[in-house]
């Protein structure tokens, strides 16, 4: 598995029990099980929850779905 599928699945897997949508950075900061610490990690790249605010907009919101927001993240933190 590539890096960038390895942490949408991560992020995804840690995003299986939020209720969607999310609304808002806060609420989906708050879905994360570690809120903004929780980290994904695939071969030298490292990304925590907590610095998504750095790549997304409030035009993202609301999110309707784990994978839009793996999606979303990794796609732009890896452009």
């Amino acid at each position: 598995m590539d890096v960038k599928a390895e942490l949408k699945s991560q992020i995804t897997g840690a995003l299986a029990d939020a209720e969607f949508p999310l609304a808002s950075p806060e609420a989906l900061l708050a879905a994360f099980p570690n809120g903004g610490d929780t980290t994904c990690e695939a071969g030298e790249v490292r990304l925590r929850a907590g610095d998504a605010g750095g790549v997304l907009t409030a035009d993202d919101f609301p999110f309707t779905s784990a994978q839009q927001v793996a999606d979303a993240i990794v796609d732009r933190a890896l452009a």
